[in-house]
């Protein structure tokens, strides 16, 4: 019903992995695959069913769904990729609002993380990283946290009201202060870079 009244088109329902992955391969096509991250036919069977479908599909999105917001499924979807790739809490996306805006981020190439993880991670630093986000300003706290997210540059703007040349400024300081190389191919450098960078230094305990 959510997707219906988001406009969107429901090309396929299932009960489980192996069923998505067999209705994929009779032809039918989807822009982004929603999966439960507990689905069967697996304890964890969502995410092993995106892992097949990003090596199958590797154009198509991928929106994983769970109760909780857990760092260790985070880890697991982050290897999975970095682009157009979503995790969101269920009780968060219940809204055709929500819905809809996660979904066409995740259709643009976005990733999208569910805000209260990606700040619980930013604001949980440890070692040297402590120390390297310590030197940020508030406003850099604020960005970071919306870069975690896998917001635009514009989003982050709309988001804190700022002007986007603002926005790149700040970005162009974070991943200074956090000593975050180049990227030479542009691809999604700010969101990528502090993705990698959460990445390296979060692991569950």
């Amino acid at each position: 019903m959510l997707l219906g009244a988001a406009g969107h088109e429901v090309v396929s329902c299932v009960g489980g992995g192996d069923e998505l992955i067999e209705s994929l391969g009779d032809g039918t096509e989807a822009d982004v695959a929603i999966l439960d991250i507990r689905m069967p036919p697996e304890p964890e069977g969502g995410l092993v069913t995106a892992e097949r479908l990003r090596a199958a599909h590797p154009q198509m999105g991928l929106l994983l769904l769970s109760h909780y917001a857990e760092t260790h499924y985070l880890m697991r979807i982050l290897d999975i990729g970095t682009d157009r790739i979503g995790y969101r809490l269920k009780e968060k996306i219940a809204s055709v609002d929500v819905l809809g805006d996660t979904l066409e981020r995740i259709h643009a190439g976005e990733i999208v993380i569910e805000p209260v993880l990606a700040k619980r991670l930013v604001e949980r630093p440890r070692g040297r990283e402590e120390k390297a986000l310590s030197e940020l300003s508030e406003r850099e706290e604020e960005v970071l946290k919306l870069m975690a997210e896998g917001r635009s540059n514009p989003g982050i703007a709309g988001q804190l009201y700022i002007s986007p040349k603002a926005v790149e400024k700040h970005v162009a300081s974070i991943l200074s202060k956090l000593g975050i190389p180049p990227d030479d191919t542009g691809h999604h450098r700010r969101v990528l870079a502090v993705l990698t960078y959460l990445r390296a230094r979060w692991v569950e305990t």
